[in-house]
């Protein structure tokens, strides 16, 4: 498959590509990663200003009506250069759950922000022993006048040390698995009562264990309705994650192949050894595979087609597999400086090995692209 671009889709993905060049190149993200704050507030209003966060939103929001496939390419791109700044966190996740079950009134008061790049959200839905399970919620919500009130611990929460806001899973009827007991909130982050305990993860990014007790929130849509939420959302964020792990293997397989026209053992270049020569095939084809996946699953999402769930857990699975043979590959025939911290090789395997828990791992989504044909 290979997508025949519209202008505007050409124009975004140029103007992305020029800014990255010109601003974002690897020893700048290092810097930035290395900073106290861990990201870039300059670099976040440059993407504003550009009009990525719009572009994934309607029209009658005030987005550009770009859809799924203008997070397919600017995430595309943001993989290729390691952006670590929360575009999937707050667009792709808050942005869209807000989108997809807030009330009209919610998203004419949080979405323009968001557009603007003015404030940061993050999605607190994980919890210790709950895997992969978006139902398995312990954290609890009970109505209080007009808010609720919430209490429980959420864990490995991405982008929440930067965020304003938090859209956080819980439980308001039922027991811990009961699908129809979920609802979401959304959470000031300096709320009183809430405890954030920050850390690195080992993508260069910041997350944080999240601790509520008894902290005020406000209903994102309907009650009770969070889990279908969450499913809707986890497919939309599989898109832009598979997206982003699909622009890392370009940057691998690239790397690698100039590195094997420069580097000599024996007197002679790397890329002159037929074993390494079939390794690197090998490489390009399991690229070529996940890209045209990769698309394939965009394209579904853009047109709502029935049974895209399990398309997204086919594409998370065999893009996971294919995106860490890549960078096996890249390091093992870098050497031992492959994951040294000067080399960008190093980088794109956390990256790719980062990607590969989110939302799910490989094994995780074969089991469940197992279940979801058998029930079809």
């Amino acid at each position: 498959m290979d997508i025949q671009f519209t202008e505007e889709q050409e124009l975004l993905r140029s103007s992305i590509q020029r800014v990255l060049r010109d601003q974002y190149d690897f020893d700048a993200r290092r810097r930035i990663v290395a900073s106290e704050q861990g990201w870039s507030r300059e670099r976040w209003q440059a993407f504003a200003e550009l009009g990525l966060f719009a572009a994934p939103f309607p029209e009658d929001v005030g987005g550009l009506g770009g859809g799924p496939l203008s997070t397919m390419v600017t995430m595309h791109e943001f993989g290729r250069h390691l952006v670590v700044e929360p575009f999937v966190e707050t667009i792709v996740l808050a942005g869209g759950l807000i989108g997809h079950a807030g009330s009209e009134e919610q998203k004419r008061a949080l979405i323009p922000d968001i557009i603007a790049g003015t404030k940061i959200w993050a999605l607190a839905w994980t919890e210790k022993g709950s895997r992969f399970n978006l139902a398995d919620v312990a954290t609890t919500a009970r109505r209080d006048g007009k808010d609720y009130v919430l209490t429980g611990e959420k864990t490995a929460v991405v982008a929440a040390p930067w965020a304003d806001h938090l859209i956080v899973s819980a439980r308001v009827a039922g027991h811990r698995w009961d699908r129809g007991g979920v609802s979401l909130f959304v959470v000031d982050r300096r709320a009183a009562n809430l405890d954030l305990r920050s850390f690195k993860t080992i993508d260069g990014r910041r997350a944080a264990e999240v601790s509520l007790r008894d902290v005020r929130g406000r209903l994102l849509g309907n009650e009770g309705e969070g889990v279908s939420a969450l499913e809707a959302c986890r497919d939309r964020a599989i898109g832009a994650l598979c997206a982003e792990a699909v622009g890392v293997m370009a940057e691998l397989n690239s790397a690698t192949l100039e590195y094997s026209k420069i580097r000599k053992q024996f007197g002679v270049t790397l890329g002159t050894f037929q074993v390494l020569q079939h390794r690197m095939v090998d490489m390009f084809i399991a690229h070529q595979e996940a890209l045209s996946l990769m698309q394939h699953l965009n394209l579904s999402l853009d047109a709502n087609e029935i049974g895209v769930s399990r398309l997204a857990s086919g594409a998370k699975s065999k893009i996971g597999y294919a995106g860490r043979f890549v960078a096996d590959q890249a390091v093992q025939i870098h050497g031992g400086m492959g994951m040294t911290d000067e080399l960008n090789v190093g980088h794109y395997f956390k990256r790719i090995s980062s990607i590969n828990i989110q939302f799910g791992d490989p094994a995780y989504h074969v089991l469940r692209y197992a279940q979801l044909d058998a029930a079809a």
